[in-house]
């Protein structure tokens, strides 16, 4: 997926797939000691297959704090490739590109050729980075070869979305409260960051405004987190959330220089403690969804493009009436024709399904089980026929059928195996952009 809250709906229908301000030096995959040592036997070798690719925890976090109580042991492999059998939506193992830096986001280009990878090494401290790694994809097995690293801008990045341009690669970096853009060379190669951005504000209050009752849901707020950043619909305002800060950030961003400046409307606050974490454009692009990890709410904003001006119309709960106690959202997305919103709930382990109205207010309309704890995140196929949830807890990756006239999720019956998992995107074999 392009994992842009835009550019990912019209990847996935096109190609089959939800940041210090000095030069960093560039790793050449061959030399740099966290790189892939290898590729597992099994990898795919049909040209014409759906594949899908999913980013794990894998690497011991010991240097974790003791209140970052979502962070998982580590127990994915690198990225684990799949074949997707198109009609039970079943993954079949192709092999695992080894790594030990917890490749725990990924996004692929628009032409399939490309994939990226945000590395969450060096979580803590002042002056340690994580990296991001570009992929060549070869295109007869869809088996990954790396073309080079870079540093990320900041410690622990979480998120990479690659701008509707084509020519820049945009982070959030979670430990390190930054965001950067990194330029994509003509031979798909990374560059060192054009622009660095540190988050700075008064952090928020350890309970949320709005959790739900007996909630000591606390995660984010000890300092700067940057969870999310992407490109809005037309390319012309780059937008991203910090977690701590209780905090949306709009930017506009120089296409020749990928330099980020302040929109007139700059920043938009959330309620105190509620945690800003994802965000999802409505395919219209009028309408703005964000998920607050530690509130457990949905806030639908109207958007102007031409300012990038975010007005909040409604909040909702992701949880259904009655609940009580911890919970802490997690994935937002949008369905492709428009009509439904699906939200995670990691403990609640459900993902709460909303319909969207004519004016894009959200009704609570059902929630499915997961299969498995702490669903870190989802995805849809490229068909938008299959919804995956990567339970991160549970180690596995569930698959379920998405009802397209009701929202409804049906489990399938079918599991992968994956330590971890963190985040799935797919690719077309078949039908990649020529």
């Amino acid at each position: 997926m392009p994992n842009s809250p835009n550019s990912r709906r019209s990847f996935l229908k096109n190609s089959a797939v939800i940041a210090g301000a000095s030069p960093y030096a560039t790793a050449n995959a061959s030399t740099n000691p966290n790189m892939p040592e290898g590729i597992h036997a099994n990898a795919g070798q049909n040209s014409q297959a759906l594949m899908a690719y999913v980013g794990t925890f894998s690497s011991p976090l010991k240097d974790v704090l003791p209140t970052q109580v979502d962070l998982p042991p580590g127990n994915g492999l690198g990225i684990h490739l799949f074949e997707v059998n198109r009609a039970t939506g079943a993954l079949k193992s192709a092999g695992i590109h080894e790594m030990g830096n917890s490749p725990s986001s990924l996004v692929i280009n628009q032409e399939g050729t490309r994939l990226y990878s945000a590395n969450e090494t060096d979580r803590q401290g002042p002056t340690k980075e994580g990296t991001v790694t570009a992929f060549s994809i070869n295109p007869a097995d869809g088996k990954l070869e790396p073309l080079n690293t870079v540093r990320s801008g900041g410690a622990g990045p979480t998120y990479v979305s690659i701008h509707p341009n084509r020519k820049f690669l945009l982070v959030a970096n979670y430990f390190g409260g930054s965001i950067a853009v990194l330029p994509i060379l003509e031979d798909g190669k990374l560059g060192q960051a054009t622009d660095v951005k540190n988050d700075a504000g008064k952090i928020g209050p350890s309970r949320a405004t709005n959790a739900p009752t007996g909630s000591f849901a606390f995660s984010g707020h000890d300092r700067t987190h940057a969870h999310q950043i992407a490109a809005d619909p037309s390319g012309r305002h780059v937008i991203h959330v910090d977690l701590g800060l209780d905090t949306i950030y709009v930017w506009k961003i120089d296409l020749q220089n990928g330099k980020l400046s302040p929109a007139e409307n700059h920043t938009v606050k959330l309620p105190p403690g509620d945690g800003p974490r994802h965000f999802h454009f409505h395919p219209s692009g009028k309408w703005f969804y964000s998920i607050q990890e530690e509130g457990s709410t949905l806030v639908l904003f109207d958007y102007d493009s031409a300012s990038g001006k975010l007005t909040a119309r409604q909040t909702i709960s992701t949880l259904p009436a009655g609940f009580v106690g911890s919970n802490f959202c997690s994935e937002i997305l949008v369905s492709e024709n428009g009509k439904f919103l699906y939200a995670g709930n990691r403990l609640h382990d459900s993902i709460g399904i909303f319909k969207i109205a004519a004016d894009g207010s959200l009704t609570h309309q059902a929630d499915e089980w997961t299969r498995g704890n702490y669903p870190r995140s989802f995805n849809f196929d490229p068909t938008g026929n299959f919804l995956y949830c990567c339970n991160q807890r549970a180690d596995n990756v569930a698959i379920f059928r998405v009802n397209n006239s009701t929202g409804a999720l049906n489990f399938t019956g079918n599991y992968a195996a994956v330590g971890n998992p963190s985040c799935i995107v797919f690719l077309d074999m078949q039908n990649r952009p020529k």
